[in-house]
């Protein structure tokens, strides 16, 4: 099913727009609330066609997708589309983070963003090689976990003294048992097989608090992918995503000794709940010296990852001048103390 939002005064395509979080034509600048938006105005078409092809109520054009692909536009008239029957029963989000940063705010936020690139080369540094840059909501899943610990370990306290002319050594041994209820709200995972999982975790963290009950009208104008992983499939890479927050956190429940050597850590963790989410992504397609390097941006917060190119020269200055920095402290500190430093 393909969903259009036609706007109720002149009838052109509206999209979500991330300044106001409403729907906006850009033909009259009409706004709606979603949550008020007339249904009448609201196009639905269904298509026998399932798996990749839809056609656009605008012109008739076809529209070809992946089969992931939720929310798109008509490559012939621009008409922001919504494929309905991909969102809809199990494929059905729970949650969504709309767009707070619109394509001109991603434009400047990205541009300022290489001018901080101490290492990188100047003509990287000027921002204006953007070959395209797509709004897309990514699916994510959110877990709740409730779990438990349970620790074993030998601990000492050492402790040095003095009488007469003998220094005592006297060392305490502890044995230590932490029993720990755990317990962890929201842990994401990026659930698409086209996105780089290292480049999505690095754009956390997203304000929960700006959490939506999913409604489509958010996706207008926007790209949208569906799930290619379950949260049954992603579970244990959120494990090992919180492993190190526990041990970070059973290390603070043993404090106060000279040395702790576990015997045994047992950490149980469980989904308590599990929520199907897209969060909003800017993906920024860069073009330097015939190389398209590729970014995201947090769509929420502005958050800029990726991994820019290096110039060889800026990084051989800047450790030839902090070798140079380095001469001169030894040699001040050479004619304070009375030597020579060759």
């Amino acid at each position: 099913m393909v969903i259009q939002y036609k706007c109720p005064n002149c009838g052109s395509d509206m999209a979500f727009d991330s300044d106001s979080g409403k729907l906006s034509c850009p033909n009259c600048g009409r706004q709606d609330n979603i949550e008020a938006f007339p249904e009448e105005n609201i196009q639905r078409k269904l298509d026998p066609e399932e798996a990749k092809e839809y056609h656009c109520e605008n012109c008739g054009a076809v529209i070809l997708t992946e089969a992931n692909t939720a929310a798109t536009h008509c490559s012939f008239c621009g008409a922001p589309v919504v494929l309905a029957d991909r969102l809809t029963g199990d494929l059905a989000p729970a949650k969504v983070i709309p767009f707070t940063i619109s394509k001109e705010e991603a434009v400047a936020a990205f541009r300022k963003w290489t001018r901080n690139g101490r290492l990188t080369p100047r003509g990287f540094m000027n921002g204006d090689r953007i070959k395209k840059m797509t709004g897309m909501y990514v699916p994510f899943w959110l877990y709740d976990i409730d779990g438990t610990a349970d620790v074993a370990a030998v601990a000492t306290r050492v402790r040095q003294y003095q009488q007469g002319d003998t220094i005592y050594t006297e060392t305490d041994f502890y044995d230590v048992r932490r029993e720990i209820d755990l317990s962890y709200l929201k842990v994401p995972a990026d659930a698409s097989e086209k996105m780089d999982d290292e480049l999505m975790d690095k754009l956390e963290p997203y304000d929960y608090g700006e959490l939506k009950d999913f409604r489509m009208p958010y996706l207008a104008g926007f790209l949208a992918e569906k799930y290619d992983y379950d949260d049954e499939a992603l579970f244990s890479r959120v494990e090992s995503k919180i492993v190190p927050y526990i041990d970070a956190f059973i290390g603070t429940t043993i404090s106060g000794y000279s040395t702790v050597s576990y015997t045994n850590k047992q950490i149980q963790a469980n989904k308590s709940k599990v929520y199907y989410t897209l969060f909003p992504v800017w993906m920024v397609y860069y073009d330097f010296e015939n190389k398209e390097h590729t970014f995201a941006m947090n769509g929420q917060t502005g958050k800029v990852v990726g991994k820019p190119p290096i110039s060889k020269g800026k990084v051989v200055a800047w450790f030839t001048g902090i070798a140079a920095s380095a001469f001169a402290v030894m040699k001040g500190i050479s004619y304070m103390v009375g030597g020579v430093l060759w």
